[in-house]
C-alpha cells in the first residue's frame, strides 16, 4: 500500500509539471501588470509546453506593442521562412535615439580620444543555436518578460546602463521542429523515462537547421541566411557581452564560462579571460543562492572561432556559453533524480538575469577592453613581421567572388592589385587581392588565414584549422613587405555582373567548367530539355572572333541535336543567370583536339541522385551533401533512410551517394541489389564510412586503414592512467587541414588548374592508396599537413595515403574519398570532386585490379 502510495504521489508531480512566475522569480520583483504574461498570451504556463517558435514570435510582439521599453525587429528569415525576430531593449528615452547611441559606441572603437562616461554597454542575448536545446528559447520567453514588465530600482539601473539585444532563437526551424516533436509525444500523465519516445527523437534531430547542420558552427563560415543575417546585425552594434544558451546530457548539471584555460585560441587577448571570469562569480553567486549544481574551466574550450561563444572573442567582446542539463521532453529520471523542464528554465533565467547585473556592474571594463581592443589594432598589426596576405583569385569568379564576400561580411577589407606582385616565391597577377593585417579585423585576420600547427594545449572540442583560403582552394602567401605592392584605393565591394553577349544562332556553342556554378548552369540547362557533351581533351574551336581555347571538361551544346525551339533563348537565359559566358562555335571542325562529332565528347545527362541517409548516418553529413547539391548544383536529391532503400527500384537513379555513416544495417539482398545495380552502369560515391563499406562489400578494390589501426601507432608502454586523456587527444585527428597531390588528367578533377588540393579532415580512418595504375585520383603528399593540429605519428600514416579512389565496375564506377568534401558547406575547393562525379563519374574507364 505504501508503494502504492508512493508511485500515486510521483505521478501526480509529474502531470502537475507547470510552474507559475512566482516559480521563476524573487517574491521582491514587481511587475507592470499592464505588461502580459506569457501565461496570457500562450494559454499556458511557461515550461507547461514546449513553445512554438510561432508561439514565441507573437509574444514578443505583444511585448513590443506594450511596454515603450522594447522594439521588435525581423532581421532576416530562415530557411523555412521563419522570421528570425531581434528586440532592442532600453529605456524609453534611450529607444528614441537608439541609432545615434549605436553610431557613438561604433564610433569609440578605433579612436582612442572618446571616452565612455555614461555609454550603456551592449549585451547580445542569443538562445538556443540548437533547437532541441529549447530550455533557452523557452526562457527568453521570462527574459523578455522581466524587461518588459519589472518594476524598480534594479531594472531602472540596467536599462540606464545597457542596449539589450534579445534574440529569442537563434535557430527557429530546429526550434520549431523539437516543440513539435516533444509537444505531440507527451501525454496528460508526464514519462520520466529516458527511453520513452518523448526522449529520443528520430533521425535527424531537431539539433539542426533545415538542412541538418549545426549553427553554432557556422558563425565565421556564414553558409545559411540565419548566420548572415546575424552576423550583419552583429557588426552593426559589436557588443560588449554576447550569451550563448545551450542544453548537454541530462545527467549533468550546468556549465558556464570560462571553459578549459589552456584551450582558449592564443589570439584571444588574456583581459578576455580575465573579464569572463569576473562575470562568472555573478553566475556562481545566483546559483549558489538557488542551490544549484554547476561547473566551470571543464569540458569546453574557447578556440574555434566559428561558434556564438568564440566569435565575440575575435570582435572585442566577451563571449558566454552556458550549458543546462537536458530534460530533453517536459520531464527525465536522471542521477540527480527527476529532471523537471521549468526547472531547466529556471536555470537558464538565473544567468541571464546575473548576466546583467555583471554587464552593470563591469559596465566600465567591458567598453575599455572593446576600446583597447580595437585600438590596438594598428599598433599591433606594425608588430608583426609580415604585412598581411595576398589571394590568387584564379580563373573561378564565383569562388573568389564567394570568398570575397565571406571577408566583407565579417569587415574585414581586401584590395585588388593593380599590377602583378611576388609573395612567398609566388607570382600573383592582378586577379588577387590584398588583405592587409592593419585594419580593425587584425586579429580575425591573423585567425582565418593561420596555418599554425602547434599549440600549448593540443585537445580540441571542435575544430583546431579552418583556413578559408585553403577551404576555397585559392592560392595564397604571407606579404613581408608592401614594396612594389600597388593595390586598388577602395576595398573590394560586390558589383553587379556585367551583361553577356546575347546568343544568336550557330553550330554550337560552348562554355568553360571552370566556374563554380557551371555544373548548376549545366544542369540548369538538361533539365530544360537542352542536349549537351562534356570535352574529355583540350580543343580549339573556331568562331566568328576568331579561335576559343576549351580545357577538358567544357561542355559543349551542339546545334544539331537540339529538339526545342527555343533552345537558344534558354542559353541566353542561362548565362545571364550564372554570368558564365556561352561562347558561339561556327563549325564542327577544331583548329586542335578532337572535333565537334568525336567519341571523346562523352554524352552528360541531368543526375538523378540517391542519398542514402537514416539511423547509422551522420545527419550532418548527410545533410551537408544535400546542402551542396540543392544550392549549388541545383540537384533535389531522393533523400531515403536505410529502412526504406528495399522499397525502391534503383534503375530509377543514376547516382548513389553514400556520406559518412554505418550501412552494416543493409540486408545481404539489398547489398546484392546495389553491385548489380552499379555493375549495370550506376555511378556509386561514398566517403569516410561510406568509402568503408564500399571496400567492405569489395565494389571499391583498396584496403584502409581503421582508427584502431593508426591508434595502434603510437606507444602506450609506461603510461599513467593521469595520461589517457593526453593519449586520447593525440591519437584523434580532431580537424585539421591536409594537402593532396591531383591527378590533373582525371575527369573528376576537371576544373582544378593546382595539382594540389587541401582537403578537410576530421576523421582517424584512411584508405590505403591503389597499386593499380589510374585510380589514385587524390593522394596525400610526403609531408601533408597544412593547418591544424595532428600528431606526427597521425601525419606519417596519412602521408601518401588515398584521398581519392575512383575505378570501374562493370558498366559501373565506384568513387570513393577518406574526408567529407562538402565539410560545414564552405569547402568549395573539395566540392567539385562531387559535382564532378555526378556529371563526369562516367566518363572514365580504369580496373581496380
Amino acid at each position: 500500500m505504501r508503494l502504492l502510495i508512493t508511485i500515486m504521489v510521483v505521478m501526480l508531480s509529474f502531470s502537475s509539471v507547470a510552474k507559475p512566475l512566482s516559480y521563476y522569480f524573487e517574491d521582491d520583483v514587481v511587475f507592470d501588470p499592464a505588461i502580459p504574461t506569457p501565461e496570457e498570451v500562450l494559454g499556458y504556463q511557461v515550461g507547461e509546453w514546449h513553445v512554438r517558435h510561432d508561439q514565441l514570435v507573437r509574444y514578443m510582439e505583444v511585448l513590443a506593442q506594450k511596454s515603450d521599453r522594447i522594439n521588435f525587429e525581423i532581421i532576416g528569415r530562415t530557411h523555412e521562412q521563419r522570421p528570425l525576430v531581434m528586440l532592442t531593449v532600453t529605456t524609453p528615452n534611450k529607444l528614441t535615439q537608439i541609432e545615434k547611441i549605436r553610431q557613438a559606441h561604433l564610433a569609440r572603437l578605433g579612436n582612442n580620444s572618446k571616452k565612455a562616461n555614461d555609454e550603456p554597454a551592449v549585451v547580445w542575448m542569443g538562445y538556443s543555436v540548437h533547437g532541441n536545446e529549447s530550455s533557452g528559447s523557452n526562457a527568453s520567453l521570462l527574459t523578455a518578460y522581466y524587461l518588459a514588465a519589472a518594476q524598480g530600482d534594479e531594472i531602472n539601473n540596467l536599462l540606464n546602463n545597457t542596449v539589450i539585444l534579445l534574440d529569442p532563437s537563434l535557430n527557429p526551424d530546429g526550434l520549431a521542429r523539437f516543440a513539435n516533436w516533444a509537444n505531440s509525444n507527451r501525454g496528460m500523465n508526464l514519462s520520466s523515462d529516458p527511453k520513452t519516445r518523448e526522449h529520443t527523437e528520430n533521425w535527424p534531430s531537431s539539433r539542426t537547421n533545415h538542412y541538418w547542420f549545426d549553427l553554432n558552427r557556422d558563425w565565421l563560415l556564414l553558409q545559411h541566411p540565419e548566420s548572415r543575417a546575424r552576423i550583419a546585425k552583429f557588426h552593426q552594434w559589436k557588443p560588449n557581452v554576447l550569451t550563448d544558451f545551450h542544453e548537454m546530457g541530462p545527467n549533468s548539471s550546468y556549465f558556464f564560462q570560462p571553459g578549459i584555460p589552456s584551450r582558449k585560441h592564443p589570439i584571444t587577448p588574456i583581459e578576455n579571460v580575465t573579464l569572463t571570469k569576473a562575470i562568472a562569480n555573478y553566475h556562481a553567486k545566483t546559483l549558489d543562492e538557488n542551490n544549484a549544481l554547476y561547473f566551470t574551466e571543464e569540458s569546453f574550450d574557447d578556440f574555434y572561432y566559428g561558434k556564438g561563444s568564440t566569435y565575440p572573442d575575435v570582435n572585442g567582446g566577451i563571449g558566454i556559453l552556458f550549458e543546462q542539463a537536458s530534460s530533453r521532453g517536459h520531464i527525465q529520471e536522471t542521477i540527480n533524480g527527476p529532471l523537471t523542464f521549468p526547472f531547466t528554465i529556471k536555470n537558464q533565467l538565473l544567468t541571464s538575469l546575473s548576466t546583467f547585473k555583471a554587464a552593470v556592474e563591469n559596465r566600465q571594463a567591458l567598453l575599455d577592453y572593446q576600446a583597447k581592443f580595437y585600438n590596438q589594432a594598428a599598433e599591433l598589426a606594425g608588430d608583426e613581421n609580415f604585412a598581411g596576405y595576398v589571394v590568387e583569385g584564379a580563373k573561378d569568379s564565383t569562388r573568389i567572388t564567394d570568398f570575397l564576400a565571406l571577408l566583407e561580411q565579417h569587415k574585414i577589407k581586401a584590395f585588388e592589385l593593380t599590377k602583378p606582385f611576388k609573395a612567398g616565391g609566388v607570382n600573383f597577377t592582378t586577379n588577387s587581392y590584398y588583405v592587409p593585417l592593419a585594419q580593425p579585423q587584425y586579429r580575425l585576420v591573423k585567425a582565418i588565414f593561420s596555418e599554425q600547427k602547434n599549440f600549448a594545449d593540443n585537445t580540441f572540442y571542435d575544430v583546431s584549422g579552418w583556413t578559408l583560403a585553403h577551404a576555397f582552394n585559392l592560392p595564397f602567401a604571407k606579404v613581408k613587405s608592401n614594396w612594389g605592392l600597388d593595390v586598388a584605393d577602395t576595398p573590394w565591394n560586390k558589383a553587379p555582373k556585367a551583361p553577356l553577349t546575347s546568343l544568336e544562332s550557330a553550330y554550337a556553342f560552348g562554355f568553360a567548367w571552370d566556374d563554380y556554378l557551371a555544373p548548376k548552369m549545366l544542369n540548369t540547362l538538361l533539365k530544360q530539355g537542352i542536349k549537351a557533351r562534356v570535352a574529355l581533351s583540350a580543343l580549339t574551336a573556331k568562331s566568328s572572333a576568331g579561335d576559343i581555347n576549351f580545357e577538358p571538361g567544357s561542355i559543349i551544346v551542339p546545334a544539331g541535336l537540339q529538339t526545342q525551339q527555343n533552345w537558344i533563348t534558354l542559353l541566353n537565359s542561362a548565362q545571364s543567370e550564372f554570368g558564365i559566358a556561352i561562347k558561339p562555335i561556327t563549325t564542327g571542325l577544331t583548329s586542335k583536339g578532337a572535333d565537334l562529332g568525336s567519341r571523346s565528347m562523352a554524352v552528360v545527362k541531368a543526375p538523378k541522385v540517391l542519398l542514402i541517409g537514416g539511423q547509422g548516418t551522420s545527419q550532418y553529413e548527410v545533410g551537408e551533401v544535400w546542402y551542396y547539391l540543392d544550392r549549388f548544383v541545383g540537384v533535389a536529391p531522393t533523400i531515403v533512410e536505410m529502412t526504406r532503400l528495399s522499397s525502391l527500384e534503383l534503375s530509377d537513379y543514376s547516382h548513389i551517394v553514400l556520406a559518412h555513416g554505418n550501412y552494416n544495417s543493409l540486408t545481404d539482398a539489398e547489398k546484392v541489389a546495389i553491385k548489380s545495380w552499379v555493375r549495370k552502369g550506376g555511378v556509386i560515391w561514398g566517403h569516410k564510412g561510406g568509402a568503408k563499406f564500399l571496400v567492405d562489400q569489395q565494389l571499391l578494390k583498396a584496403n584502409y586503414l581503421s582508427r584502431q589501426d593508426l591508434a595502434g601507432a603510437f606507444k602506450t608502454e609506461g603510461l599513467s592512467y593521469g595520461d589517457k586523456d593526453h593519449l586520447a587527444g593525440r591519437q584523434r585527428i580532431a580537424g585539421a587541414i591536409f594537402n593532396t597531390s591531383v591527378d590533373l588528367t582525371h575527369p573528376l578533377t576537371f576544373s582544378l588548374t593546382r595539382d594540389t588540393l587541401p582537403v578537410f579532415k576530421n576523421s582517424t580512418w584512411l584508405l590505403e592508396a591503389s597499386d593499380a595504375p589510374f585510380v589514385n585520383v587524390l593522394t596525400y603528399t610526403k609531408r601533408p599537413l597544412l593547418a591544424g593540429f595532428t600528431d606526427s605519428v597521425n601525419v606519417e600514416q596519412v602521408a601518401e595515403g588515398a584521398g581519392l579512389i575512383a575505378h570501374s565496375y562493370g558498366r559501373g564506377s565506384v568513387i570513393a574519398m577518406t574526408d567529407n568534401p562538402v565539410f560545414r558547406g564552405y569547402w568549395y575547393g573539395t566540392s567539385r570532386l562531387l559535382s564532378n562525379a555526378l556529371f563526369l563519374g562516367h566518363t572514365f574507364r580504369a580496373s581496380g585490379q
